[in-house]
């Protein structure tokens, strides 16, 4: 019998510790320093984690631009999440299991949450150019099923080419899209992406910024 997915979460009670939110918030870094400490972020199995509020699931959410323009996609009817089937994103990313090479509760832990953003990327599209990472928000809605046993972590790349590919079978009608045209299809938006998407201009001018802006690995601190 297959082994049951493994995912990372965080208590409910450490997020409400650092200020529960609903929507996006701009303040990460006092939220990512109580995350990322030693013995509190830890791995249980998908099938718990999806039916107890008690604990938060962690999705990094990697939005890529270039041009002005934002990628896009359709999850196909064989994604992962099937309650976002048929949906479309501007979010890249997924749940956070467990590696060999991931030692998350060492010292470590950055650069091994970092590695696993990427790993979660590269399963889904092949980005094929370079790219300057931010992250610019967390993402938290307890208002549908989903999102009341997830939170997003949202990552802003900056592509210097609009060159990404896709990997799995679950990425369908992908591409880059204006914000304008994606606000024309806002019904058909996941919520997590109609949320970044009223918040898109606010995005960028902090990914832009050198200030209070850091780094992924600087504003996971030490």
């Amino acid at each position: 019998m297959a082994q049951e997915e493994q995912v990372l979460v965080v208590e409910r009670s450490v997020l409400e510790r650092a200020g529960m939110f609903q929507g996006l918030t701009f303040d990460v870094q006092p939220y990512l320093r109580e995350f990322f400490v030693q013995g509190v972020p830890r791995f249980m199995p998908r099938s718990r984690a999806e039916a107890d509020p008690a604990y938060k699931q962690l999705i990094p959410y990697v939005i890529m631009t270039h041009g002005g323009k934002y990628l896009s996609y359709v999850r196909g009817k064989r994604a992962g999440e099937t309650r976002l089937a048929g949906r479309r994103s501007i979010g890249i990313g997924g749940h956070i299991n467990p590696v060999d090479e991931m030692p998350l509760f060492d010292s470590d832990f950055r650069d091994a949450y970092i590695t696993a953003v990427k790993r979660e990327v590269a399963e889904e599209v092949s980005v094929e150019t370079e790219y300057e990472d931010r992250i610019v928000a967390l993402l938290n809605d307890d208002s549908t099923e989903v999102g009341r046993v997830h939170l997003g972590i949202v990552h802003h790349w900056t592509l210097k080419r609009a060159k990404v590919g896709k990997r799995e079978q679950m990425i369908t009608q992908m591409a880059f899209m204006s914000p304008t045209e994606l606000e024309a299809v806002r019904d058909s938006l996941e919520t997590w992406s109609q949320l970044c998407l009223d918040r898109l201009d606010e995005m960028m001018a902090r990914a832009q910024s050198g200030s209070p802006l850091q780094p992924v690995r600087e504003l996971l601190g030490d």
